[in-house]
C-alpha cells in the first residue's frame, strides 16, 4: 500500500505486551490534523532511539501505511527512521492549547453511543465522557509473572544479541504488571443511567502502580493509587480514549486518560 505524511498528535501510549514478532510492542493512537483519530501499531516503544520516541500531547510528522492485516480503519503503520517531533503542548491556561487541539474530536455521552457507532460505522477508536466513576476495580492477574511463552518472545532479541540500541544502553526486561485495572463509571442513556466497566491499559497508569509500589510497598500502593484515579481524577474533566480489540470487536478498553481540570463556573449574574 501507499505510504503517506500525516502530522498526528499523540493522546495514548498502552503498556508494552509480549509480541512474537516485535519482542514486545505498545500500541499508539492519536488524532490527524483534521480530528481523526488513528492507530499506529506495533510500536516497539522501548527499543526506539531517544531521537524516534515521541510523548503524549506532541505532535509528530511521520511516514505512515494502512496496515494490511488490521482492517480496522484508523490502523496504521508508521516508519519511524524519518519522523519528525514538535515541542508538547502547554499546559497552561487551564489546559487551553490542549482543549483546542482536540476540540475537532467527537465526544460519545454514552458507552451505547460508542458502540452503536461502531456497529454502524465500524469506528474502533472514540473519545467517551462518562458521567460519573463509580469504582476503581483491581484484581490480580491469574499469572503473576511472565509465562514462558511470554518470557521467550521478550527475551528474543537478547538472544541474538540486539537488545541494545544506538546509543549502547541495554533495554531492561519488561515488567509485568501484576493487576488488571476496571473503571466501572455511570453514563446517561435512554434508558437511564446505566453503569459500564472496561479495562484500563494506559502505560501511564501502569507507570503510576510502578511508581508507587517502589514509594510505599506492596502494602502502601493501593491507596495513593486508588486516590489518584478515583477521587483527583474524579475532579477533572475526564474523557477516556477508547480502542477496540482487533479480534474481537465489541470489547473495548480504556487505551488512554485524558484529563483537563474543569472550567471555571461563570457567574450567572
Amino acid at each position: 500500500m501507499a505510504t503517506r505524511r500525516a502530522n498526528i498528535l499523540i493522546l495514548c501510549k498502552t503498556y508494552p505486551s509480549p509480541s512474537k514478532r516485535y519482542a514486545e510492542t505498545s500500541c499508539v493512537a492519536g488524532m490527524e490534523e483534521t480530528g481523526r483519530l488513528i492507530r499506529l501499531y506495533p510500536v516497539p516503544f522501548r527499543f526506539l532511539t531517544e531521537k524516534q520516541r515521541f510523548r503524549k500531547w506532541q505532535w509528530i510528522n511521520a511516514r505512515i501505511e494502512k496496515t494490511r492485516d488490521d482492517h480496522r480503519p484508523e490502523s496504521h503503520r508508521i516508519y519511524v527512521d524519518d519522523l519528525q517531533t514538535q515541542d508538547p503542548l502547554s499546559k497552561r491556561q487551564n489546559w487551553l492549547e490542549r482543549r483546542n487541539a482536540i476540540q475537532p474530536i467527537p465526544i460519545f455521552a454514552s458507552f451505547e453511543e460508542l458502540e452503536a457507532a461502531r456497529q454502524e460505522h465500524d469506528i474502533s477508536l472514540g473519545l467517551l465522557r462518562p458521567g460519573r466513576l463509580v469504582d476503581l476495580e483491581i484484581n490480580p492477574t491469574r499469572e503473576k509473572n511472565w509465562t514462558r511463552e511470554e518470557l521467550d518472545k521478550l527475551m528474543q532479541l537478547q538472544k541474538q544479541g540486539e537488545l541494545f540500541l544506538e546509543t549502547g544502553k541495554s533495554v531492561r526486561l519488561l515488567q509485568k504488571i501484576p493487576f488488571d485495572f476496571y473503571y466501572h463509571y455511570e453514563c446517561e442513556t435512554p434508558a437511564g443511567a446505566q453503569i459500564f466497566k472496561n479495562k484500563i491499559v494506559d502505560w501511564e497508569v501502569c507507570a503510576l502502580y510502578r511508581k508507587l509500589m517502589a514509594q510505599h510497598g506492596p502494602k502502601g500502593w493501593e491507596a495513593p493509587f486508588r486516590d489518584k484515579l478515583m477521587r483527583q481524577l474524579g475532579e477533572t474533566d475526564l474523557l477516556f480514549l477508547m480502542g477496540n480489540m482487533h479480534r474481537h470487536r465489541h470489547q473495548w478498553l480504556i487505551v488512554s486518560l485524558i484529563y483537563p481540570p474543569k472550567e471555571p463556573q461563570q457567574p450567572l449574574f
